[in-house]
């Protein structure tokens, strides 16, 4: 047994660290739900004008229509599945590029104050493939395995 298998091991071991990984799971799922719905249903996230970048960035987006509709969608599964006890890593897993997109986007359009948010988000998404690593570990040997 290595290392990471021994912390991941005592980190499962302890209730509060059990506590936690819910609670963040349960954070996460909610930071999506506004704007996932809002996407899925195809109503705009911000009623900021197109004449700034962030603006102008948002209503492209949502003028692609169907992409807008799945990037909600991909959202709200992502937030179901990271709560529910037998998907919390599949939920993981597809939580993990809509996050980094997020945090790459509030990054490089200079958004004030989100990508610490969405900095926290990532983290916490990354700890949750960390809580899970015996699966996750699993489904990587079998995808580069040959």
């Amino acid at each position: 047994m290595n290392s990471i298998e021994t912390l991941n091991l005592r980190l499962h071991s302890l209730k509060i660290f059990r506590l936690f990984t819910w609670s963040t799971r349960i954070l996460l799922a909610l930071a999506f739900l506004p704007s996932g719905l809002k996407k899925l249903l195809g109503e705009r996230f911000t009623i900021l004008g197109i004449e700034t970048p962030v603006g102008f960035f948002f209503e492209a987006l949502y003028r692609t229509g169907f992409y807008w509709n799945f990037l909600g969608f991909m959202q709200l599964l992502a937030a179901f599945l990271i709560v529910i006890p037998k998907t919390t890593t599949l939920g993981a897993i597809i939580y993990l590029p809509i996050i980094i997109n997020v945090f790459i986007i509030v990054v490089a359009m200079n958004f004030t104050g989100t990508p610490y948010i969405a900095g926290m988000m990532l983290l916490a998404n990354l700890y949750l493939l960390f809580w899970d690593y015996n699966k996750v570990s699993k489904i990587v040997k079998v995808l580069f395995s040959k």
